[in-house]
This record gives structure tokens, C-alpha cells and sequence, in this order.
């Protein structure tokens, strides 16, 4: 096992509702680097789950004539029915109703205590039960319908009195300042980073991080009266997942995680309150914490009203796995919103997949199968464009390695299909079929590098596309234990046998009505 650990994390999600494309975009980030790292040759412990606690889950269980816990149960196995519907790779998938859990979170509190950051209090403010959020005055405004709503979110807030224990948040500003500092990669992408800084540097206020107006929580250790705040709950799934409060733990071994991937919705929580939880109960902080942007459908914010979210089963079902996965990475810089349209998603299946990656290594392997006695062809002397071509594929892992580290999704695909492009250019110059009649020599050696070619760009597309780089990398020939990075710079056998060409990327064609 390797020395190099990666620690990377999905939010844990609340199971007030079914799975849609955002919770899906989150953790195919997180898959994808997860098995872009272990290819490179890290140990690797990717994490997702539930957030199952909190006073919005108590009201959606009660409206469905269930108990919490049942309810959670429900809710909580469509998250991981979707791990398998998009072909996730997570190590482990974690619940905030395990018995693990409440001892970390009821262990870490009490080191919170001991570091004399929580104090009982009263408090009085404005709470957002769908958000799980407190706000203050200036954050609320009365809309024309007479309700008062949080600005940030627009959720419905109402007036809360209660004893509750507050941490200490705002003794934290100026260590977290200088935190950011000190650790520059900290918060991506910089959008972010510049709204965290400017939220910190207009001071900060104790956090309420208790409640006793409801039941469905971690109770606060030696005063169950009291339920911790689903946020410092949620949150803790980090380090139960690492063992704690047992740092002797074999998982110990990944925590600082190296990456949170969160929506930016709650990138607050992850930047403010996290580290400083962490930092005052004696533990580090995590090395990044990533915001991606949401998705729009076609122009208009996703809402239940307009019935218009986007369900990652249908999509899968309408244009298949890999297509999908390929799309929602590729499309849209990774940290900014974007807007999902039927028509650029066909675009890229037909465009990218299709006419440039799929055709490439369809006419490539046809060729070979039809003038190599179906066996990767020979490797004769090569010139300038040979190595031009070849030069640029070797360059990839490196360029792809760079942007993902990132988070740049969509740079790193880009880079990749440039040599694609490259290689389609480079067969069209050399034409093979040409080769055939005049010098079948040099036809073998323009047919090697292009397999070549395709073998190195498919190692660095299997994260993104799983199933179908499988497929090409079975069609060159290449056996399970060559498909890691540490064989990136090895070179196709000559003469190994090659099993028939199948098409990998079908155009896609409108069903006609019926």
C-alpha cells in the first residue's frame, strides 16, 4: 500500500428529499479524483453519506407518518442507491445516525468545552429550519407576501427563543485570518476565498450550537435536554469516518483530509466554523475545501414549482452513463453555476465523444484489425511528426495531474481532447489506407503510434469514463495490471493479439415520437 494518502470527501447529504443533479455533480468530482488518485498510486479513502439530524428532518418524518429514524432509513438508501446508478467509487458511505458518530460528536464537544470555547447562553434570533441556519437582523428582509426571509436563501425564518450553548466563534477571527494566510489553497476557487475573507474580516458572532426545541440529534453530553446543532454534527462525520476521538486509529492515517468538495451554498460552514472547531479542540484543519456552482435547467432555476429538476437516473437512462458523467465535468468551469441544455449535451456526445474520441479509435482499430493480422502492429523508425504526436500524449499525465489537482475538470478534459484532435489531424496526414498499397512498413508504424496514442489518453479518461475506456483499453490489448499510471510511460507490445473492433461512442439520434 502506499505511503501517499488522499483523503477526499463528499458533503454528507440531507435526506429531506430525493438525490438530484447537484448532489450527483458533487460526488462525481469527488469519484473522479478519488480514481484518478489511486491510478497515480495513492492510498485512497473517498467518503460519502447522510446528514440525517436536525428539526427539518423531525418535521418531513412526521409529515410522512413515519418515525425518524425510519424515515432517515428510507431517504437516506436513495443516496446510496445513486452511488451505484453513476458508477461512485466510494470507500465507505457514512450515516449520522451510526452509534460511532454520536461518540465522536459527544467527544469532540467536550474537547470544545475543555478548550473553555462553549458557554451556556440564551438564544434570540431569527432560524431558518429548511436552511438549518441562524441569521441576524440584517440578514432577513419582510417579501411582499408579509413573510420574513433569509437574504442569502430566500427560506422562510421565524423568531426562536430558547437556552442554548454558543461557541465561541467570535474570539476565532483573527486566527482564521491569519489560517488563510498562512494557507493560501485553503478555500477554492478564489471567488470563494475573497467572500470567506470578507465575511470574517466583518467580525464574527458566537454561534448558538445547541437547541431544545426539538429531539432528533446528538444529545449534548451531560445535558441531554439539549440536541448539538445539525451543522457541528454534520460536520464531525469527517473524523468519525478517521476513527474519532481514537487518533490510534488505522484510519487516523487520512485525517487532515486533503480535499472537502462542497456546493457553495455552504461554503461558510466548511471555512468558518469547521476550522475553528477543529483548531480549538487541538486538531488541524482539513488541507482544501472546494465550492462548486449550481446548475440551472435550460435557462431557469431548478424549484420544485416549476417541476423542472433534473434526476440523474433520467438522464442516465436517456443518454447513457459515461456520456453523462463526460458532460457535467466537461461543460462548465468547474466552481462557476452553469446551465444544463439538452441540446450541448448532444453536442458533446455527438461532437466530442462520437465524431473525435469514438471515430478515432474506430477507424484506427479497424484499420489495424483489417492490414495486422488483428495483433498491435510493429514499431518501425519514426519522424518528426511520430514523435511530435507521441510527445504531446506523454505530456498529458503531467497537464492533467496539474489541473486536477484544481479542481479544473474541465481544463483537464480539455488538454486531453486536444491530443485527440492532434491524432485525428496526424491520421488524416499520414493516411494509413494509403500506406497500405505503397509501404506497408510505415502504414505499421503510423498504426502503432496512433494505438499508442489512444492507449495513453484512455489510461488518463478512465476516471471520467470508466466502463467505456475499459472497453478500449480491452480493444488494444492492454491487461488490468497495465492500466495504473506507473505503466503511463511503458509503450503497446508489438504483436500481442487483438480481439475484434467494437464501437464505443454510438452517435446519438433524437427518438422519434410516437
Amino acid at each position: 500500500m502506499s505511503s501517499r494518502t488522499y483523503y477526499v470527501t463528499t458533503p454528507i447529504y440531507y435526506v429531506n428529499d430525493v438525490p438530484h443533479i447537484g448532489h450527483a455533480y458533487t460526488s462525481l468530482a469527488c469519484d473522479v479524483l478519488a480514481r484518478f488518485k489511486r491510478l497515480d498510486g495513492y492510498d485512497v479513502h473517498f467518503l460519502t453519506g447522510t446528514d440525517e439530524h436536525g428539526q427539518k428532518v423531525e418535521t418531513a418524518a412526521a409529515s410522512a407518518g413515519l418515525s425518524p429514524q425510519a424515515f432517515t432509513d428510507k431517504v437516506s438508501q436513495s443516496f446510496r442507491d445513486l452511488v451505484g446508478k453513476m458508477n461512485f467509487s466510494p470507500d465507505n458511505f457514512i450515516r449520522t445516525t451510526e452509534p460511532r458518530h454520536y461518540k465522536s460528536c459527544q467527544a469532540l464537544w467536550e474537547k470544545l468545552v475543555a478548550s473553555g470555547d462553549i458557554y451556556l447562553g440564551k438564544y434570540a434570533g431569527w432560524y431558518s429550519v429548511r436552511d438549518e441556519t441562524y441569521f441576524v437582523e440584517g440578514e432577513t428582509e419582510v417579501g411582499e407576501d408579509g413573510k420574513r426571509r433569509a437574504i442569502p436563501t430566500g427560506a422562510e425564518v421565524s423568531w426562536v427563543e430558547e437556552p442554548s450553548y454558543f461557541f465561541k466563534l467570535s474570539a476565532w477571527a483573527d486566527r482564521l485570518l491569519a489560517f488563510y494566510e498562512k494557507n493560501p489553497g485553503f478555500i477554492g476557487p478564489d471567488s470563494r476565498r475573497n467572500e470567506i475573507l470578507s465575511f470574517v474580516k466583518g467580525g464574527l458572532q458566537d454561534l448558538s450550537v445547541s437547541r431544545t426545541s426539538f429531539s432528533w440529534g446528538v444529545p449534548v453530553p451531560g445535558d441531554a435536554k439539549h440536541i448539538m446543532y445539525v451543522w457541528l454534527d454534520a460536520l464531525t462525520n469527517y473524523i468519525t469516518e478517521c476513527g474519532y476521538p481514537d487518533t490510534d486509529s488505522p484510519l487516523w492515517k487520512y485525517w487532515p483530509a486533503d480535499l472537502h468538495m462542497v456546493g457553495k451554498d455552504i461554503i461558510r460552514f466548511h471555512c468558518v466554523f469547521w476550522p475553528a472547531f477543529l483548531m480549538s479542540a487541538g486538531l488541524a484543519p482539513p488541507r482544501r475545501v472546494f465550492a462548486h456552482g449550481w446548475w440551472t435547467n435550460e435557462g431557469q432555476k431548478m424549484s420544485k414549482s416549476l417541476n423542472n429538476a433534473i434526476y440523474p437516473d433520467e438522464l442516465v437512462k436517456a443518454y447513457g452513463l459515461d456520456p453523462v458523467r463526460y458532460f457535467l465535468l466537461r461543460e462548465v468551469p468547474f466552481g462557476n453555476d452553469g446551465d444544463f441544455q439538452k441540446r450541448a449535451l448532444i453536442g458533446r456526445m455527438n461532437g466530442d465523444l462520437a465524431n473525435a474520441y469514438g471515430n478515432l479509435c474506430q477507424r484506427v482499430l479497424s484499420i489495424v484489425a483489417k492490414n495486422c493480422g488483428e495483433k498491435v502492429p510493429p514499431k518501425g523508425a519514426l519522424i518528426e511528426a511520430d514523435t511530435a504526436l507521441l510527445g504531446r500524449a506523454k505530456g498529458l499525465l503531467a497537464a492533467v495531474r496539474s489541473e486536477l489537482d484544481e479542481q479544473a475538470f474541465h481544463r483537464a478534459l480539455a488538454v486531453i481532447w486536444e491530443v485527440i484532435a492532434d491524432a485525428n489531424r496526424y491520421v488524416d496526414a499520414q493516411a494509413p489506407w494509403a500506406l497500405a498499397k505503397t509501404d506497408p512498413a510505415r502504414r505499421d508504424t503510423v498504426l502503432w503510434v496512433l494505438a499508442e496514442t489512444i492507449r495513453r489518453v484512455t489510461l488518463l479518461v478512465q476516471p471520467f469514463m470508466p466502463d467505456s475506456t475499459a472497453s478500449i483499453l480491452d480493444q488494444l490489448g492492454v491487461p488490468a495490471e497495465g492500466r495504473s499510471f506507473a505503466s503511463f510511460d511503458s509503450e503497446l507490445v508489438s504483436g500481442i493479439g487483438l480481439p475484434k473492433p467494437q464501437g464505443v461512442f454510438p452517435r446519438y439520434v433524437e427518438p422519434k415520437a410516437a
